[in-house]
C-alpha cells in the first residue's frame, strides 16, 4: 500500500499578496516606533558643536512621520484595490 497523497496547499496569488500587504500594514506602526526612538540614542548637542541639535531631531521626527503617512497610504491603496468583487446575483 502506498501512503495517502497529501494535497498541496494552493493560495491564489491575489489573496496571498493581499494577506502579505495586510501583514505589512500591521507592521508599519512598529517600524515607525523604532524609527522614532532613534533620536533618543543621539548625543545632545552643546555650545561647542558636539552632538546633535534638538532641531535636527525634530526635523527627523517629522520626516519619518511623513514617510509613514505615505507608506500607509500606499499600502491602504494596494489592499483596497485588491478587494474581491461581490458575486453577481442572478434574478430568477
Amino acid at each position: 500500500m502506498s501512503p495517502p497523497h497529501k494535497s498541496a496547499v494552493f493560495l491564489e496569488r491575489r489573496a496571498y499578496q493581499k494577506r502579505r500587504m495586510r501583514d505589512l500594514a500591521r507592521g508599519v506602526p512598529v517600524f515607525g516606533a523604532v524609527l522614532w526612538s532613534i533620536p533618543l540614542l543621539w548625543q545632545q548637542g552643546d555650545a561647542g558643536g558636539q552632538g546633535t541639535q534638538n532641531s535636527a531631531a525634530v526635523v527627523y521626527i517629522f520626516v519619518v512621520w511623513i514617510i509613514l503617512i505615505v507608506l500607509a497610504a500606499l499600502i491602504s491603496r494596494a489592499v483596497r484595490s485588491d478587494r474581491e468583487q461581490p458575486p453577481d446575483v442572478k434574478n430568477g
